[in-house]
């Protein structure tokens, strides 16, 4: 059982600039976390390799060397290997550019039986780069996968809804976008620490992959970003205080006034 995980990097919430020229994030020298809805992602290719007896979760990443960091984390939950796809022909690719890279990375590595995913990353919240993979690769995906199971070269997935769940019986390779729903991630063991620690980190550039220059990139990225601006601040509210009857009486006259002066 061969299993790829992609995750992401993504700039604590606490601490997000864009850059003026290019209108993208700005990820170097910024404090990042490993994308919260990819940790489930690691978790069920870590349970997909334990309930099969055998096989490799690999972890994939696409950014900076910083990412690095991220990718250990993973070694240090069970992870057996990790694969760092940086170049700076890469900086500023969107949702198209980055799933194009991803997808030739695993390409270079050997199509597996799963590829797993966050639904989505924090920072973005397109939910685009897991079916993007999918596409490029040219697989079965499942989204928003709340539960799966692997058997026999097929895959058994429930996939949530606003209402309920699908059922959806795909067969391998294919990629699959899990919810928070699916496990409980594991904390690193100290045998895990250590490990991370020694591991090397396999780095792929652009010279490394069968890819086309052109689709590289913020050139390679049709999504274009005109203009970032803070919303503007809403007006402080009105206060009502005082008993239930009185309150009523000046909000609807409040409301009267409003309605009046617009008319």
């Amino acid at each position: 059982m061969k299993i790829v995980v992609l995750i992401k990097q993504v700039p604590d919430t606490t601490d997000v600039r864009i850059d003026p020229e290019t209108n993208t994030l700005v990820r170097e020298g910024v404090p990042s976390i490993v994308n919260p809805f990819d940790m489930y992602a690691i978790e069920e290719g870590l349970r997909i390799r334990e309930a099969a007896g055998e096989g490799t979760v690999t972890i994939m990443s696409m950014g900076p060397p910083q990412v690095e960091t991220a990718l250990r984390e993973a070694i240090s939950l069970g992870a057996d290997d990790a694969v760092l796809l940086s170049d700076r022909a890469f900086a500023g690719s969107d949702t198209w550019s980055t799933s194009y890279t991803l997808a030739a990375g695993i390409r270079k590595l050997g199509v597996p039986n799963v590829i797993l995913c966050g639904k989505q990353a924090i920072d973005g919240d397109t939910a685009q780069v897991g079916p993007g993979v999918a596409t490029f690769l040219d697989v079965p995906q499942v989204t928003y996968v709340k539960k799966l199971e692997i058997a026999g070269g097929r895959a058994r997935a429930e996939r949530m809804l606003e209402d309920g769940h699908d059922v959806l019986d795909v067969p391998l390779p294919a990629v699959f976008t899990v919810v928070k729903e699916i496990n409980e991630p594991r904390l690193p063991s100290l045998k895990g620490k250590m490990k991370a620690k020694k591991a090397e980190i396999t780095v792929w550039g652009q010279d490394d992959l069968e890819v086309d220059p052109a689709e590289l990139g913020l050139d390679g990225s049709p999504t274009r970003v005109i203009k970032i601006f803070a919303p503007e601040p809403r007006a402080s509210g009105t206060v009502f205080e005082g008993e239930v009857e009185e309150t009523v009486d000046a909000l609807v006259k409040e409301l009267v006034a409003l309605l009046k002066s617009e008319a």
